[in-house]
């Protein structure tokens, strides 16, 4: 899986292990007490993998990993990576605020237009909205490109965890 992809702000992977499910998620979680480099979580099939609070930033990310069952003898490995919860809630409300601002500045667009008033400014408030779309569009580029190292870490720990090089192309 690339992580080269110039659009996705919250890449996803999908792979076929050729080992059961518990046994992965065992693989997992025993790393618990043998690493200090990231925090492994646990919850049912889910995995998340993150950045010690001492070592994160701002954009630091974080790995989401469901295995899920197959067969007897493989699993389907899903994997997500994303900022922590709070980032991306708080990301997704400014979005849905520009999004707000945009449909009223333009209902107060048409009913000018419609009461053949000017509606200048309006049009000009829509437009703001716009670039404040794009602002918080591009700050998540700059934050996705800021994790790519620690996306890295975290995927390489990972295979190494799953012994993935043998079996798929690296997940970066």
């Amino acid at each position: 899986m690339s992580l080269e992809n110039e659009i996705v702000l919250r890449p996803r992977f999908k792979l076929k292990l050729n080992q059961n499910n518990e046994n992965a998620l065992k693989a997992i979680e025993n790393t618990k007490g043998t690493q200090k480099n990231f925090i492994v979580s646990r919850v049912d099939n889910h995995v998340f993998i993150r950045i010690p609070k001492k070592k994160q930033h701002f954009w630091s990310p974080q790995l989401h990993l469901e295995i899920e069952e197959i067969d007897h003898q493989k699993s389907e490995l899903k994997g997500l990576f994303g900022p922590k919860p709070s980032v991306w809630t708080m990301f997704m409300f400014f979005h849905f605020a520009v999004i707000v601002l945009f449909i009223i500045v333009g209902a107060w667009a048409y009913s000018n237009w419609t009461l053949k008033l000017d509606y200048g400014i309006q049009l000009g408030l829509m437009s703001l909205t716009v670039v404040l779309w794009l602002v918080l569009y591009f700050a998540g580029r700059v934050g996705k490109t800021k994790g790519k190292d620690e996306m890295k870490q975290l995927c390489g720990f990972l295979e190494d965890t799953l012994d993935l090089k043998k079996e798929h192309e690296e997940c970066v």
